[in-house]
């Protein structure tokens, strides 16, 4: 479990071509969107990510980890695992998964309420749908 503490934490939507990003504020209660990660490597990638918890002092990190409906763990998820796991040893801060399902649907109603167009909103989806996670964990933690 991630720490309380004045440091922020960051969220990672993590797609096959894309990272979506988002950052807590330093008291760790507010998320925003931060940015979009186009993915090149594993390498690369955590390598972005290193410098961006360096960066913006991040104290934790928050992977969406895309269960089934069910609850249970698919192909998709165990990537998502290991790529965790890669980062955490990378990094040298604490990695949590944290259920994201529907988060990428809750953006696009998000979207669909701002009534922006499709073309527009893709860049941000994977931002928001971070956002969207990291929030949530943020709340769910608050309570408890």
């Amino acid at each position: 479990m991630i720490p309380y503490g004045g440091v922020r934490a960051l969220s990672l939507d993590i797609g096959q071509k894309r990272i979506g990003l988002a950052i807590s504020d330093s008291r760790q209660s507010i998320a925003q969107p931060l940015k979009l990660y186009t993915r090149v490597s594993l390498a690369k990638d955590i390598e972005e990510l290193r410098k961006l918890v360096q960066e913006h002092e991040i104290s934790a990190i928050v992977c969406g980890l895309p269960k089934n409906l069910d609850g249970s763990i698919g192909k998709k998820a165990e990537e998502i695992v290991a790529f965790a796991k890669k980062l955490e040893e990378a990094v040298h801060v604490p990695v949590d998964l944290w259920d994201e399902r529907f988060s990428t649907d809750e953006a696009h109603r998000i979207f669909d309420m701002h009534a922006y167009k499709q073309k527009k909103r893709k860049p941000y989806i994977d931002m928001m749908a971070a956002q969207i996670i990291l929030q949530g964990f943020l709340d769910a933690r608050k309570k408890g």
